[in-house]
C-alpha cells in the first residue's frame, strides 16, 4: 500500500522513562538553555506533524502544560520506548505517528517531510532515521495499523526496539548533520551540550 504525501502526522514525544543515567527523575522536565528539555523538542516538532501527543508516566500536570494531551504507557512498570509508541499509536487519529525522544533538543527541521517521502517511495511500513553508521532507532515514522503488530509483540514479552523492526518492512533514511541527533543521557552531557554552540 503506498501513502499519499498529503496523509497527516501525529508526533509522539517520548518521555516516559526513567532517566536512570541521569539518576532517576524525570530527564523531560530538565532545565536545558532556559526551559524544559521536552520544550526543545516540542517546539522542533510541532511545526512538521499535524498533531502531537506527549508520553509521560510521572508528573503529568507538568507536561499538560505544554498543551497537548499527554498519554500514559498502559503496560506497567516504565517497560521502555516501545510501550510509549504503544500507547501513542492507541490514540492516534492521523495514519501516521512520528516519534522521538524528549532528550534530542536538536531534531531536523525537515526530519518529517524525509522520512514521509522515503516511505512513499518505499512502500515500507516504517521509516527510521540513520545519522552516521548507527540508525536512531526511536526516531521513526510508524503507520498506525501497526499497532496490532506492536500489541502482539509486547504481549508475547518483546520490549527490544530492532527486534520489533526485525518483523517488519523498514526503511532507513540517511541524515548527514549527526548533531541534529544529539540527545542527553546523562548531567554531565547535558552540561556539554547547553555550553556549545547551536548545532
Amino acid at each position: 500500500m503506498r501513502l499519499r504525501n498529503d496523509l497527516k502526522i501525529t508526533g509522539l514525544i517520548l518521555a516516559g522513562g526513567l532517566a536512570r543515567r541521569m539518576g532517576g527523575g524525570d530527564k523531560g522536565l530538565q532545565p536545558f538553555r532556559g526551559k524544559a528539555l521536552v520544550a526543545h523538542a516540542l517546539e522542533r516538532l510541532a511545526p512538521q506533524v499535524d498533531k502531537l501527543i506527549i508520553n509521560a508516566n510521572q508528573n503529568r500536570p507538568a507536561y499538560e502544560a505544554f498543551g497537548y494531551p499527554v498519554v500514559a504507557d498502559t503496560l506497567g512498570g516504565f517497560a521502555g520506548p516501545l510501550a510509549g509508541v504503544h500507547a501513542g499509536l492507541a490514540i492516534c487519529s492521523t495514519p501516521l505517528l512520528l516519534s522521538a525522544p524528549c532528550d534530542s533538543p536538536f531534531l531536523p527541521l525537515d526530519l518529517a517531510s524525509r522520512l514521509r517521502a522515503q516511505l512513499i517511495v518505499s512502500g515500507a511500513q516504517l521509516a527510521v532515521a540513520r545519522s552516521g553508521d548507527r540508525a536512531q532507532l526511536v526516531i521513526a515514522l510508524i503507520r498506525r495499523e501497526l499497532q496490532d503488530s506492536l500489541s502482539s509483540f509486547l504481549d508475547g514479552g518483546g520490549h527490544k526496539v530492532e527486534t520489533w523492526y526485525a518483523e517488519l518492512n523498514v526503511i532507513e533514511v540517511p541524515f548527514a548533520d549527526e548533531a541534529a541527533f544529539a540527545n542527553i543521557n546523562t548531567l554531565e552531557e547535558l552540561r556539554r551540550l547547553e555550553a556549545r554552540s547551536e548545532p
